[in-house]
């Protein structure tokens, strides 16, 4: 497991909360088909969206609402995500669809390529002249989008090689 310091919380070296640094658990996975890994990625955010959704809600009860975390956890013992969404909307005035994507779609990194235009200073037998270079180069970009639907896809088709 990789370590990664969190700036927030260890720039004074004082944890909150936590045992130790917090860790990034990475994979590396061949999948044998786009599709398969199309539908990965799609239970993935799936899955963030799930998670988040409870969270959410959880710490809604527990900071706003004034239950235990104990009491919070057995209310939602059993809740579908429609009964999640309820409680948020009656009790607390949260729309949940009115959330930052970051938290309900969670962070997508993908390469993207960038076009730069540097100036040089090319040196001639009579003095030096500034000259335009242009280059593309990728850059890792976050993005905070749905992945699941057809227009990501659609809007970066390199993430995908052939199928063939």
């Amino acid at each position: 497991m990789d370590r990664a310091m969190n700036t927030a919380l260890f720039l004074t070296r004082n944890q909150i909360g936590l045992r130790g640094e917090p860790g990034f658990d990475g994979r590396v996975i061949l999948y044998p088909s786009n599709q398969n890994l199309r539908d990965y990625l799609s239970w993935r955010q799936a899955d963030c969206h799930i998670n988040n959704l409870y969270n959410t809600v959880f710490w809604a009860l527990a900071l706003q609402g004034g239950l235990t975390k104990v009491q919070a956890q057995e209310r939602l013992r059993g809740t579908l995500s429609a009964d999640k969404n309820e409680i948020l909307f009656s009790e607390f005035n949260i729309n949940y669809n009115n959330e930052p994507l970051m938290y309900r779609k969670g962070t997508v990194l993908v390469w993207q390529k960038v076009n730069e235009i540097a100036t040089k200073q090319i040196n001639l037998s009579e003095g030096s002249e500034d000259k335009e270079v242009k280059r593309t180069r990728s850059e890792v970009t976050l993005l905070h989008c749905d992945i699941i639907g057809q227009q990501f896809w659609k809007e970066h088709p390199e993430i995908l090689a052939d199928d063939n």
